[in-house]
């Protein structure tokens, strides 16, 4: 007996502890997710001649991405999470060459009560701002795509060595985040924002701003973003509307946090203005579970650091979705551009644009599929 009562001193620790383990697992979950998107784009003046072009596009109505993301529940209301994730060229198969190949990579805590510390690179905070809010353009769709002009106004999207808080308190949503530039003996290279919105439970209405201010990794001269804005929905009827401003330093040409080295700042005339200013709004209609109808506009002025480099744009895009189940959508899309000045040949239709244009206008149509998993 005392020898069996020995083996059960050592096994039932060892199996309370075995099965505590169990449990903690059981606590942690990671999650593979992504979309895949593809289009047949038609877009007119894609070079200098006036040539159109067709073919698939890099992605659809938003970039084609990957990734995997994970939380631990430590208890108590507290919890660990994790995000990373890659964008890809479905056309081709190869990651966006464009980004890091995890675009986002990121690692947090979060509490129930307090909010939550994010790490790593991530979606700035006028990103955040403008979703929360919910005046960014077609906001059933997953953000970032082929053509939404606002999200060239909004300083990169994602940043890079980023620290991140945000928290949510009776409809409040509240974000501030700070970028370290790297740089021994100077903030070079930092950034440092604030988003704000107000979204009741239920209710109609949402607005929220935010404020962004970027660090020349090389000189320290500033780049400046803020906006706001809201929407409001009536029955399936959906309005927003949103005010978009930039400001430069003479001196701003580089930031890595984007990463936006010179070269590409240069190449996509970011360099050229001292101030653009965008105002946007837009109307989408629901059909009951399956339909989404969207007309958006945009307005861009743009003060030149010099007189040549002014410019202005009126941007126009219909938009007809037809979910096919709760994963796959089909999708149509048509979007018109007028440009003017130094504006011409200026990235301003989104991040996965096919090209840039190179005339006063340009006519873009699009059919895709899309698929969320």
């Amino acid at each position: 007996m005392k020898n069996v009562g020995r083996w059960a001193a050592a096994a039932v620790p060892a199996a309370l502890a075995s099965l505590g383990c169990q449990m903690a697992y059981a606590q942690s979950s990671v999650t593979l997710y992504g979309v895949v998107d593809e289009s047949v784009r038609y877009l007119t003046h894609a070079n200098a001649a006036g040539d159109s072009s067709i073919g698939l596009g890099n992605g659809g109505m938003t970039q084609s991405r990957w990734g995997l993301k994970g939380v631990e529940d430590l208890g108590g209301g507290w919890s660990t999470f994790f995000k990373l994730e890659n964008r890809i060229y479905i056309n081709s198969g190869q990651s966006d060459p464009t980004l890091p190949f995890f675009n986002e990579a990121q690692v947090g805590v979060r509490s129930d009560s307090y909010g939550q510390i994010i790490l790593g690179r991530q979606y700035n905070v006028v990103i955040e701002g403008v979703t929360v809010a919910g005046y960014g353009s077609n906001s059933w769709i997953p953000y970032d795509f082929s053509f939404q002009p606002e999200v060239t106004m909004t300083g990169g999207i994602w940043t890079s060595n980023q620290v991140q808080y945000q928290a949510r308190y009776n409809g409040f949503t509240f974000a501030a985040g700070y970028a370290f530039g790297g740089n021994a003996g100077n903030s070079y290279g930092s950034q440092i924002g604030a988003a704000a919105a107000y979204k009741p439970e239920g209710g109609p209405f949402s607005l929220g701003g935010a404020y962004e201010e970027s660090k020349d990794s090389v000189n320290g001269a500033a780049a400046k973003t803020w906006t706001f804005g809201g929407a409001y929905t009536w029955n399936l009827t959906r309005f927003s509307a949103g005010y978009i401003v930039n400001q430069n330093d003479a001196g701003f040409s580089n930031f890595a946090n984007g990463p936006f080295t010179a070269p590409v700042l240069a190449a996509l005339k970011y360099t050229d203005f001292a101030r653009r200013r965008m105002i946007m709004g837009g109307i989408t209609q629901q059909v009951s579970n399956k339909w989404h109808f969207a007309a958006n506009v945009w307005r861009t002025l743009q003060d030149g650091k010099t007189a040549a480099q002014d410019g202005s744009a009126w941007q126009y895009q219909l938009v007809a979705d037809y979910n096919l189940s709760r994963r796959t959508d089909i999708y149509l899309e048509g979007d018109y551009s007028i440009y003017r000045g130094d504006l011409i040949g200026a990235q301003l239709q989104g991040v996965n644009g096919v090209g840039l244009a190179q005339k006063g206008s340009q006519i873009g149509l699009m059919a895709g599929v899309r698929h969320q998993f």
